[in-house]
């Protein structure tokens, strides 16, 4: 006979499961070691009798020789234990067969609902966590922003990009997690939002800019999406009365060379003639933005172009230090 080990995700809602697993469940003895399993009040409500017992992974394996067992698996998985019944099994002289059916699957994104349940976790338990403010978290954004863009620069590509794009991400959560807590009544009406209301707001606005995608607007190439994008943009602007300037939404706390550079694209974009950016105050801030806009007319990234040669610098400064240490 067989012993089926019917598996479920804590990212599904409980009650759903895959056809094959409500099939499996009826084939013979139910049986789970997690007494407050979340799938039990639903299988106990679809008539499915489900025995609560105390894990021998010896006395399973014996009976899932003669007849079929079902494991309804703990959502953490069981492994122990499963490992613990796969050994008793082979030590069979006619061991039975083993068969995992999942119950029920992870779709993509779903382990930032771990995410979301760690970050209420902290904020309710955790002293530092407790006392953060948007304010007070500004800094590790724009530190970990640096980070993920200095872990481009060095080519990291796998793990350590993974890693601090994750610390990117706890910061918008870490955000939107404080932003939820102004979510009462008494708060002021549209003050407060959740990481809900982030993704929602998110897809709704690329939805929008991607008419060529989403919608029958044919495009002819990456020019033609960047034009559409910025016309786009420029009615949302007015349909919230914000002010018609092809400048409106510049952040101007950004650095300095990657602001001149916004600044100059667009301007360029909605047609400002050049002659505007002469005889800019200081003399040096004037030099330093004549740079940044030929650095563009080269069809390079004056931010990035900064940088690379920030980092040469650094190397030889590095390698002339090297030099000075060596008797």
């Amino acid at each position: 006979m067989a012993l089926i080990v019917v598996t479920t995700s804590p990212r599904v809602a409980p009650g759903l499961l895959a056809p094959a697993a409500w099939k499996a469940l009826t084939r013979g003895r139910v049986l789970t070691g997690t007494p407050d399993h979340p799938y039990l009040p639903y299988l106990d409500e679809a008539g499915v009798r489900v025995e609560v017992v105390t894990p021998e992974p010896g006395a399973i394996a014996r009976e899932s020789r003669t007849g079929t067992v079902v494991w309804l698996a703990a959502q953490d998985g069981d492994e122990d234990f499963m490992r613990a019944v796969g050994h008793a099994a082979i030590s069979l002289d006619e061991p039975p067969e083993i068969e995992v059916v999942p119950g029920s699957y992870d779709l993509p994104g779903a382990r930032l609902l771990d995410l979301v349940q760690i970050m209420d976790r902290l904020r309710r338990e955790c002293p530092w966590d407790r006392k953060q403010t948007h304010e007070s978290l500004v800094p590790y954004l724009v530190e970990e922003a640096y980070e993920v863009l200095e872990t481009i620069h060095e080519g990291a590509y796998g793990p350590p990009l993974r890693e601090e794009l994750g610390d990117l991400l706890l910061q918008v959560m870490f955000h939107a997690r404080l932003a939820q807590e102004r979510m009462g009544p008494e708060e002021a009406a549209g003050d407060g939002f959740d990481i809900d209301d982030v993704a929602a707001g998110i897809v709704e606005k690329l939805v929008r800019r991607h008419p060529h995608v989403f919608a029958d607007v044919e495009v002819s190439g990456a020019g033609d999406v960047a034009d559409n994008w910025e016309t786009i943009k420029a009615a949302e602007r007015a349909a919230k009365g914000e002010a018609g300037s092809a400048l409106s939404g510049v952040p101007m706390g950004q650095p300095a060379i990657s602001l001149a550079a916004q600044l100059l694209r667009r301007a360029g974009r909605a047609g400002a003639p050049a002659s505007l950016a002469g005889d800019l105050a200081p003399p040096a801030g004037a030099r330093l933005f004549t740079l940044v806009r030929e650095t563009q007319d080269a069809g390079l990234d004056p931010e990035a172009a900064l940088r690379a040669a920030a980092r040469e610098y650094r190397r030889r400064v590095e390698q002339w230090e090297d030099a000075a240490d060596t008797p």
